[in-house]
């Protein structure tokens, strides 16, 4: 992570400010947006695998550039083992290469606000996995804010089966290629933002090592699943870059941005102002569907949409403190 000069690791300096503020923007935008982007910008018959290694491939080479431009390329080629990136990123990459891929999935077949509400799970299981492999606890008040995050994510699952005037095909249709996808996607999140965070403390790395290093393993780990997947059927047969338009790089290189956003607002801002840019990005996404769809939220979705805004918010506001102990 970038070396810390003075205070604390997620003190907000006030010389940082335009550019931590530009950076909690265009985030907030990118996690609104990128649903309702991909779902218009994507066509049905792109191939999911082909869009997640093109994705992969341009934030590699965005993080490579940002090092060149600090000066860094040197102390990274120097300091650079196998063996060390392996063991700090290999897992994760590999983790978060099926993640994305089941985020293409689901993009395709859900509303996009129900897809970021219930994408938004993934902090309960962060909190579940960061308990689990660092034994960091949390407070009372987080533990009641995961529970309002799962009730809604319930009353989102009963909006989108009862919300749709369809046949029992495409009930199944939303409930598998759209609901289970995305929660399942949350689980392996939270799954590989603890090894991240792990990774960190123990190597060190720093946030544009670990996106080249996860995004180069997981591409790896995508191309050797071609070999029998059914997208690596479709690949041999139609070709990589089946079904895309010009419009397609759209959304791949918005989410490749992105990847690089929520390191350097991790780093710059710390995870409080993270969260407040989570529920921002809620509010933008309802409001880009109404704007450009046309579509107001389902009656499930607005009584969801409190509980998300109030669990990310309390959880956010209300830390675990450790209790002092009286000194005799």
């Amino acid at each position: 992570m970038a070396a810390k000069k003075s205070g604390a690791p997620t003190a907000f300096p006030e010389k940082a400010n335009p550019r931590v503020w530009l950076y909690l923007v265009l985030l907030t935008l990118q996690y609104g947006a990128q649903p309702l982007i991909s779902k218009r910008f994507v066509r049905q018959e792109v191939i999911v695998t082909s869009s997640v290694l093109a994705c992969e491939i341009t934030k590699v080479i965005c993080a490579l550039f940002l090092i060149a431009r600090g000066g860094g390329l040197k102390k990274l080629y120097n300091d650079w083992t196998l063996v060390g990136s392996l063991t700090a990123s290999g897992l994760p990459a590999a983790i978060y290469a099926v993640q994305n891929s089941l985020l293409q999935i689901s993009y395709k077949n859900l509303d996009s606000l129900t897809f970021s509400m219930l994408n938004q799970t993934k902090l309960f299981f962060t909190a579940l996995f960061t308990y689990i492999i660092l034994r960091q606890k949390q407070s009372t008040q987080q533990i009641g804010a995961l529970f309002l995050l799962i009730i809604a994510a319930v009353l989102l699952s009963i909006g989108e089966g009862s919300s749709k005037d369809s046949s029992g095909s495409n009930a199944d249709l939303i409930l598998f290629h759209g609901i289970v996808p995305v929660l399942v996607a949350s689980v392996l999140s939270g799954l590989a933002s603890a090894l991240c965070q792990w990774a960190s403390q123990v190597k060190k790395h720093t946030s544009y090592m670990m996106t080249i290093e996860m995004s180069v393993v997981g591409s790896l780990c995508l191309l050797a699943s071609t070999y029998k997947s059914p997208d690596g059927e479709a690949i041999r047969q139609h070709g990589f870059f089946y079904g895309w338009t010009p419009l397609t790089w759209i959304p791949v290189i918005f989410n490749a941005v992105g990847g690089i956003l929520v390191g350097l607002v991790t780093s710059y801002a710390g995870g409080v102002r993270k969260g407040f840019v989570i529920v921002s990005a809620l509010l933008v996404t309802a409001l880009l569907q109404f704007i450009f769809d046309g579509k107001p939220p389902s009656f499930y979705c607005l009584l969801a949409l409190p509980l998300v805004i109030t669990s990310i918010s309390t959880y956010q506001k209300y830390p675990y403190q450790q209790v002092k102990k009286k000194e005799a």
